[in-house]
């Protein structure tokens, strides 16, 4: 016998199951749909399992190179790589049970077991049906629907013809899974996912050289930002090649390393490593769950959806990773919610993308909201730009990290702030005030006029407005 809903959501991760909460607050009945375990990509293979890791070799890196210059003796102090990987899944387990506490607070109807859409039932008046293959192997679960989110979420993808085997060719999931550092590690692709990958393997003590095809890495984000976290990881021996086309058949694999060629300005160079890790972005997981049952369209490997996040069949809705533009986790569950509330009645907003936040942890990390330097003067902007150093804040040389600075870019004639950029110790603790500042649409002035406490690491935020306009007090 199949059971009713007025919201169906496909995927638990972090967009499907905060999408649930927010239907069962509003009153809707409401089916969560998850084949794996809720949390999903972020909870289990992403966000958190890396963080806890960058959090160690952060712990490891000033131990074993940086607590003598604060008056701490440690020598002796090693590596336990095992327990670090034990602390990671305690965290990841902690907050896998704090998600499930959640589905039963709000009275959500979880079905463990793989989704597709079959289209409208014939039995019921409701406009669609979940079928779900149950995970322990009873008789599938038929659900009618009123609405459905479809939050699936991605994948690491792969070059073609660059197969990953999680032993020594990794994605990101295998490589939060190993259970001893490799020596070595070559890493395809310099974006955020990269990025903090080489960091934190280069904090636990593994040479590392990252392999990117732009002419610069992290390349989406200010070319400020990307020089100097170019400059300060070089500093730390990670070993960078830009400008690198990698040829993905000239993979050769040993015993105890991986080799493989790339095009560097013309001339073929061979790279070898221990392991190699591959990460060249994510893909949208749409194959398998009925896509073909309904007019949902699909674009460059994603389903395409209006500012409702209603796809072409009105009661559909797809949000998060499988829809692209920003895969952020937050982004995920802003778009979860909105879907809900639309679904509700309520008056929603359409989603200003350009002020959400995006973080990179790495050491040292980098955060940004609002527009580059380029892309502001692409769209036609005078604009004028503040910088301001963490080596001029005392709180960040008391930390011992002084490395890094903010940027702020704002428009002359209006004074309004478009784009935001940081890289340095802590930023992305620091960025929501940035955040909160263009969604306020405020200007520079009026970020400095905040007072911020002293000694901390937000005055540069104040400082930096006030080099927007050259006025900048310790500088």
């Amino acid at each position: 016998m199949a059971n009713e809903y007025d919201v169906v959501i496909l995927g638990g991760g972090t967009g499907g199951y905060v999408a649930a909460i927010r239907a069962a607050q509003l009153g809707l009945k409401t089916a969560l749909v998850e084949k794996d375990a809720l949390g999903g990509t972020c909870l289990h293979r992403g966000c958190i399992p890396s963080k806890a890791l960058l959090k160690s070799a952060e712990v490891y890196q000033m131990t074993k190179n940086e607590a003598a210059h604060f008056g701490v003796d440690t020598s002796g102090a090693s590596l336990n790589f095992a327990r670090v990987q034990a602390r990671k899944e305690e965290i990841v387990q902690q907050l896998h049970k704090g998600v499930i506490g959640l589905m039963k607070k709000g009275k959500i109807d979880v079905y463990e077991g793989y989704g597709r859409m079959l289209g409208p039932s014939i039995f019921s008046p409701m406009p669609g049906t979940i079928s779900v293959e149950m995970n322990n192997g009873e008789e599938n679960e038929m659900l009618i629907l009123k609405n459905l989110i479809i939050a699936t979420g991605s994948r690491p993808r792969t070059l073609p013809g660059l197969e990953i085997d999680e032993q020594q060719v990794l994605s990101s999931d295998g490589a939060l899974q190993m259970t001893e550092l490799p020596k070595s590690m070559l890493i395809v692709g310099g974006g955020v996912i990269g990025i903090e990958w080489a960091s934190m393997l280069n904090d636990f003590g593994v040479d590392v050289t990252v392999i990117e095809y732009a002419d610069r890495i992290i390349p989406t984000e200010d070319e400020d930002i990307s020089k100097e976290m170019k400059k300060l990881l070089s500093k730390k021996g990670i070993t960078f090649v830009t400008g690198a086309k990698v040829a993905a058949d000239s993979l050769s694999k040993t015993e105890d390393s991986v080799s493989i060629s790339a095009d560097v300005s013309g001339e073929m160079k061979e790279f070898t490593a221990e392991k190699m890790l591959v990460s060249v972005g994510r893909q949208a997981n749409v194959e398998g769950i009925g896509i073909e049952n309904t007019e949902i369209q699909i674009e460059n490997g994603f389903i395409q959806t209006r500012p409702t996040f209603q796809t072409k069949e009105n009661h559909i809705y797809a949000i998060g990773d499988c829809i692209g533009g920003l895969q952020l986790a937050h982004v995920a569950s802003h778009e979860g919610i909105a879907a809900v509330e639309h679904i509700a009645g309520h008056m929603t907003e359409p989603i200003n993308y350009t002020n959400i936040s995006r973080c990179i942890y790495s050491s040292p990390e980098a955060a940004s909201v609002g527009l580059t330097e380029v892309q502001a003067k692409e769209q036609g902007f005078d604009v004028k730009v503040g910088k301001f150093p963490f080596a001029a804040i005392g709180k960040a040389l008391v930390n011992g990290n002084a490395d890094g600075f903010v940027k702020i870019i704002a428009e002359k004639k209006s004074n309004d702030i478009l784009g935001v950029h940081m890289i340095g110790g802590h930023v992305t603790d620091l960025i929501s005030e940035a955040g909160l500042a263009m969604v306020l649409d405020a200007t520079p002035w009026e970020v400095a006029s905040t007072i911020h406490p002293h000694p901390s690491l937000s005055e540069v935020m104040g400082e930096a407005s006030l080099a927007v306009d050259g006025i900048a007090i310790h500088m």
